[in-house]
């Protein structure tokens, strides 16, 4: 059980959307995270994703080095060993895969091919395929979002998210204990408009709703959704980028599969022209006060999370 909602996104697919606008409202101006549910996302793909993550995780650790974020380049894609990102400048207790959309070679930093471990072949066959499925998913969750906003239900697909950054992760979190000072995640928010997080059977998530710290438990056929930092942003805070944060006290190894859904690179996201948030956020900071495309926001987020990295590609 969750106080955190739960809402059927399948009527707005439909030429009805009822009042699944006014459900995404009230949660985005509550907590900025929901459930949801009627997303269509096949339970066999999902069975795939998750077993494929399970056997490269088991691989040993110079195995897993093979694919290394280090060898990624300028992509910024591979795996990172427990303790590998600082989300709040403390070592995370936890390991994970980069990914993003499958690109061709470049120079633009967070773009480019993915690395995918050989030892399990049906990683890269199901990574991709989330990919794909997700975008579509986050599309109409988009589309709710800018219906509850007075805004056409295209809105966001036809300028912010028509070619989106997609970033996705795979985490593995080791069991932790009550008494531990590191957390699997720390306290943060994230970047850009939408978080569609998978989990598996484990609990471990906790949101920082206006009534204190609440727990996130895995729902069976539900992601959890949260608005990011450029939502905030784009609503004058009206529909707040959340923090929250991991820590595994479930006893058991878990995973989960955070897709990240956000503005084009080189979009510039200006305020929407009304209603100004009235809570100041968590970090103190005003994200009005930023100027410039998306791409230059994320980059100054993520050279933070991995600053050893950020010193050697870009």
């Amino acid at each position: 059980m969750s106080e955190l909602p739960v809402i059927d996104i399948a009527p707005l697919t439909s030429g009805d959307p009822g009042r699944v606008p006014d459900e995404i409202e009230a949660a985005c101006r509550d907590s900025g995270f929901f459930y949801v549910c009627g997303h269509g996302v096949p339970p066999e793909l999902v069975e795939r994703l998750d077993t494929a993550a399970r056997r490269f995780f088991a691989l040993p650790e110079d195995v897993k080095g093979e694919i290394s974020m280090d060898r990624g380049g300028r992509a910024w894609r591979g795996f990172f060993p427990v303790g590998g990102e600082l989300t709040s400048g403390e070592p995370d207790l936890k390991e994970g895969l980069y990914f993003g959309a499958e690109l061709p070679p470049g120079d633009l930093p967070l773009h480019g091919p993915n690395l995918f471990p050989d030892q399990v072949p049906a990683l890269r066959e199901a990574v991709l395929a989330y990919l794909d499925t997700m975008t579509g998913v986050a599309q109409t969750v988009m589309s709710g979002i800018a219906l509850s906003l007075g805004l056409d239900r295209d809105y966001f697909r036809s300028t912010y998210t028509a070619d989106p950054t997609i970033l996705f992760r795979i985490f593995h979190y080791p069991p932790s204990t009550p008494d531990a000072d590191s957390w699997g995640v720390g306290e943060h928010t994230d970047y850009g408009l939408l978080t569609l997080l998978l989990q598996d059977a484990n609990s471990g998530l906790q949101v920082h709703t206006p009534r204190g710290w609440v727990e996130a438990p895995p729902i069976p056929g539900t992601f959890v959704c949260n608005i990011g930092d450029m939502l905030d942003k784009l609503t004058g805070g009206a529909y707040r980028s959340t923090p929250h944060r991991v820590r595994n006290l479930s006893g058991n190894e878990r995973l989960s599969f955070p897709f990240f859904f956000d503005p084009g690179w080189d979009s510039e996201v200006p305020p929407l022209p009304y209603a100004p948030g009235t809570r100041p956020r968590w970090d103190g900071q005003d994200l009005r006060a930023f100027t410039g495309p998306y791409g230059a926001y994320l980059l100054s987020k993520v050279s933070k999370v991995f600053p050893a990295l950020s010193d050697d590609v870009l």
